[in-house]
């Protein structure tokens, strides 16, 4: 035992000293925050905010002026096709109706003059004791006398479809969402029709207004799904797909966006009419894929060359999920934390949700990449102090 006490001891100081210099190391050294490469669901989705509106929403109202007389429906009544939704004072409209009839019936005994002046004249021009002036005079009577008869006419029409228009039915089936008078209430409608009902046609079917950027829009397609939310059911998804992406531009601001409609069934009435929708339209979805933190693409160590920092491709990591549509890849350079050291991975990438992104190659599962870096120094190798500085202790 003697004869191996040397050798213990020596062994023991040399791993000591193994051990003091790797703390000395990796206190002079970088810690480093990682994430590991895993597997899981991606989905690629555009978000936008847009209106609930119902598909068919008619504003009900009045050609003619008047005093709002009576109201058949209230809110969330539920009408007919035809049916009597208001009345107007119908007095007014009867008094010309009348006035009218008195015109035509005139007009009509005017008429009937005219054709016996006529023929009286016509005889007496057979018999030579009248004048071709008498009777070219007596025949523009006549016709005059016809035409008084039409102009009567037509005024009379018009004045029973007056009196037919204070009687203000519902254009379609459905549902009363606004009333904008009340009985009693003058509505004038005499540069444009005032509006005194809202009523949607069916609020089972709905659709969103949303509004997409133009830096956006380029990916959407009709037919996508669209999973959305609203402040009145916050923990509840809701589904729609993508009816129409119109082409009107939307200019706010300079920013221009555009409206896409969304298609969305509402079984329980749940949702109303007016409601703000979070949208998001899912661009591409892919299961069991490579990912990794989207920070890592971010990370790049001070000491790196500018050619590990530029990526091969300047193409944002995306894809145009769907069958036959090309999915866009991009070269970028990762960091794995390889013996306490980052060393530079090419690596393609494809989707991206915003928090984590596609790996289709140059990573495993399981690799560990730096996704931050925390430099951290001993004491020991920091510099002394000054003593003649400011902060340092003076010599006496």
């Amino acid at each position: 035992m003697k004869r191996f006490s040397p050798w213990v001891a020596l062994i023991i100081a040399l791993l000591i000293v193994a051990f003091v210099v790797h703390q000395c190391r990796n206190a002079g050294g970088a810690n480093y925050q990682t994430a590991i490469v895993t597997r899981g669901a991606i989905t690629q989705a555009v978000t936008a905010t847009g209106t609930l509106n119902p598909v068919v929403n008619v504003q009900v109202g009045s050609q003619v002026s008047g005093n709002i007389a009576k109201l058949f429906v209230d809110f969330n009544s539920q009408v007919k096709a035809g049916q009597v939704v208001a009345q107007i004072d119908p007095a007014l409209f009867q008094a010309t109706v009348t006035q009218a009839e008195g015109d035509l019936a005139n007009a009509q005994a005017a008429l009937e003059l005219a054709k016996v002046n006529a023929k009286r004249t016509q005889d007496l021009f057979a018999r030579k004791t009248s004048s071709q002036a008498d009777l070219d005079q007596a025949m523009a009577n006549l016709h005059q006398a016809e035409a008084n008869v039409k102009i009567k006419q037509g005024a009379l029409d018009k004045a029973k479809v007056d009196l037919e228009h204070c009687t203000i039915t519902s254009p379609i089936d459905g549902v009363v969402i606004s009333r904008s008078v009340d009985v009693g209430q003058t509505v004038a409608a005499s540069l444009q029709a005032p509006v005194i009902f809202q009523i949607a046609n069916d609020l089972t079917k709905m659709q969103i207004d949303s509004n997409v950027a133009e830096a956006d829009v380029g990916v959407l397609e009709m037919g996508q799904g669209v999973d959305f939310t609203v402040d009145a059911f916050p923990m509840r998804t809701f589904h729609g797909k993508v009816v129409q992406v119109r082409n009107a531009p939307i200019t706010v601001q300079n920013v221009v966006t555009y409206d896409t409609v969304i298609g969305v069934g509402n079984p329980d009435l749940k949702l109303k009419p007016g409601m703000t929708a979070n949208v998001s339209i899912i661009i591409a979805h892919k299961d069991n894929v490579l990912q990794m933190k989207n920070a890592a693409l971010r990370y790049r160590p001070a000491e790196a060359t500018p050619g590990e920092v530029r990526p091969r491709s300047p193409a944002p990591a995306g894809a145009r999920g769907g069958a036959g549509r090309e999915q866009r890849t991009s070269e970028r350079t990762v960091y794995v934390l390889s013996r306490g050291q980052p060393q530079p991975v090419q690596i393609k990438t494809g989707i991206s949700d915003g928090v984590v992104t596609e790996v289709i190659e140059g990573l495993k599962e399981g690799d560990r990449i730096i996704t931050a870096e925390l430099a951290s120094k001993s004491p020991a190798a920091s510099p002394p102090p000054n003593p003649f500085s400011g902060g340092g202790r003076r010599f006496p």
